[in-house]
């Protein structure tokens, strides 16, 4: 037991934030697990953080900060090294009169501060800080793995190297195997998964490598040490040893995937490499098997959430999914497939790629390469007795026409078409050749989505939109609708946004709907029908959500920007 942690316990005591016998039982479990007494009150939930810091605060005379209120200048960050912060656990925020004060997590750990002053050489004023505020902060000033990426370059000085871009083939995929590079690598992808990020980009520019990370459907940069960019080619070897690449070929585009767990997460990483002017690309989808959701959970109203219901219960017939790429269109399918599998439903899939494992579904990967296309998987699948069968997506005349068929044919289907609403489906086939007879006689609805941010529930507050869109948009109804946003908090990371839900438009085709497919009626005049018969369109589908306080104004126009100038 460190003297620091008793002293610190006994303080805690003076202060009445705990209790002798919870300091007692704190001591003992921090016997197990050698962690900070303040850690182990936290842990056990005597103390929450900032009751501790607060208390130590007010009995040492220390100042206590919240760092991410701070706005730390680059010229202080650089006095102390990234291995040094995250060694200790420190970030410096001022620097006077050669006095550098730094935020520590334990100003009674009196050797750390000796240490650090005597490898500095400042004067050492210690503040108070979070030990959750300080990693945030070292990895917003420096950057992720920067004491990682500082080490590498740090060797490579130390062995009169310099820190220059690795190219060979054999240094590359020495490099690739070192464990800093693994290290460093790592850290990227824990990063994401604790950004809850979809995707990751490792984009290489002249003099620049920028990593991204998607976050509810927005990009932004990820904080890295600009120093990266003469890691690059081995940062993109080490990617494609993990997803089994050829690492030696760099002019042609190459797909991998990756499975590893990372934070308790088990996932399914989807790797491609393209070839830039400035070396290669890399994006990285990240799949998670734990996010499988059910009808109830995809933002459905109850009464659309019943259509569907409806639909995937009858014996035969098709459900067109429709939307640009990632609007979630492959979740839908799954929880529909999710909702009626059991043990009476043969159900198969054909799909590029398996995204989601579900259990009791033979899921079939398409392989061009070889010649097994969504047509000629869908004919295998056949030969197989199912009742349910899912085609990743309809992409040409034959893979549409067996689909539809099949449907015809008592087979249900579920499939996907990348248009931009649900009428437009209709006219997609047709243009693709498909006799209106055909798809009168086959479709039993069609599904446009478009995914929306979530405002921030821990700062949701209202507000009055501009009078002149609410004009525009018609929305001055007789009674009042009060409206939200979020101002943007450290939970959202000042984005007013947190998690997203998906908006949604169902056309379901009945007899007078059929009736205009087959005498090719112009869209227009389907959609018009079809609204008037209870359609909600994304847009209006859009607003009721705004009205719930789900979303926003802008954020609907964002994702039904088409719709919106119509």
């Amino acid at each position: 037991m460190r003297k620091s942690d008793l002293k610190l316990g006994e303080m805690l005591i003076e202060e009445k934030v705990i209790t002798p016998e919870q300091l007692d039982e704190a001591l003992r479990e921090q016997k197990k697990t050698d962690e900070l007494i303040g850690e182990a009150l936290v842990r056990l939930g005597f103390a929450n953080e900032e009751q501790v810091l607060i208390a130590l605060s007010d009995k040492l005379g220390v100042p206590y900060i919240r760092i991410k209120d701070q706005n730390i200048p680059p010229e202080v960050i650089e006095k102390v090294p990234a291995k040094f912060a995250c060694y200790y656990k420190i970030i410096p925020t001022k620097l006077e009169n050669h006095i550098l004060t730094l935020a520590v997590t334990n100003p009674l750990d009196l050797a750390i501060l000796d240490d650090i002053k005597l490898v500095l050489k400042y004067d050492i004023n210690p503040i108070l800080a979070g030990e959750r505020d300080i990693l945030e902060a070292i990895k917003k000033y420096y950057g992720v793995g920067a004491e990682t990426v500082e080490k590498i370059i740090g060797q490579a000085e130390a062995k009169d190297e310099g820190p220059t871009q690795v190219e060979g083939a054999a240094d590359v995929d020495e490099m690739a195997d070192d464990a800093s590079i693994i290290k460093f690598v790592n850290q990227v992808l824990q990063q994401a998964v604790s950004e809850r990020s979809t995707d990751i980009h490792i984009e290489p520019f002249e003099g620049e490598l920028r990593i991204r990370y998607r976050v509810d459907g927005v990009l932004f940069n990820a904080s890295i040490p600009p120093s990266i960019k003469y890691l690059h080619s081995a940062i993109v070897s080490r990617v494609k040893i993990m997803s089994a690449l050829n690492i030696a070929e760099r002019r042609l585009p190459q797909d991998g995937r990756i499975k590893l767990k990372v934070q308790d997460h088990d996932l399914d990483l989807r790797v491609s490499t393209v070839p830039t002017s400035y070396g290669e690309s890399v994006h990285i989808r990240i799949l998670s098997a734990n996010i499988l959701m059910g009808l109830e959970k995809l933002g459905l109203m109850e009464d659309d959430r019943k259509i569907i219901e409806e639909i995937i219960q009858k014996p035969h017939g098709i459900l067109f999914v429709t939307g640009p790429t990632g609007s979630g269109k492959t979740t839908t399918l799954y929880a529909c497939l999710s909702k009626i599998n059991d043990a009476s439903k043969n159900i198969i899939t054909i799909e590029d790629p398996i995204e989601y494992q579900l259990h009791g579904v033979t899921q079939i990967q398409v392989s061009p390469k070889i010649g097994l296309t969504f047509a000629n998987g869908l004919r295998a699948m056949l030969r197989h007795d199912p009742d349910i069968m899912m085609v990743g997506e309809v992409r040409d005349l034959e893979t549409a026409e067996i689909a539809i068929r099949v449907a015809l044919t008592g087979h249900l289907v579920f499939s996907t078409l990348h248009t931009n609403d649900a009428i437009g489906a209709i006219t997609r086939l047709l243009d693709m050749g498909i006799e209106p007879y055909l798809v009168s006689s086959s479709i039993e609805a069609t599904l446009a989505q478009r995914l929306v941010r979530v405002i921030c529930e821990k700062c949701k507050k209202e507000y009055v939109p501009d009078k002149d869109l609410l004009d525009d948009l018609k929305l001055n109804p007789g009674k009042k609708i009060t409206f939200y946003e979020g101002k943007g908090c450290a939970a959202c990371k000042f984005t007013g946004f947190k998690g997203r839900t998906a908006i949604y438009e169902i056309l379901v085709a009945d007899d007078k709907i059929n009736d205009m497919i087959l005498r090719r009626t112009p869209v227009n005049e389907i959609k018009e029908v079809a609204i008037k018969a209870g359609m909600r369109t994304l847009f209006d589908d859009g607003m009721v959500k705004v009205q719930k306080g789900i979303t926003t104004i802008k954020e609907v126009l964002r994702v039904t920007e088409i719709e919106a100038e119509e």
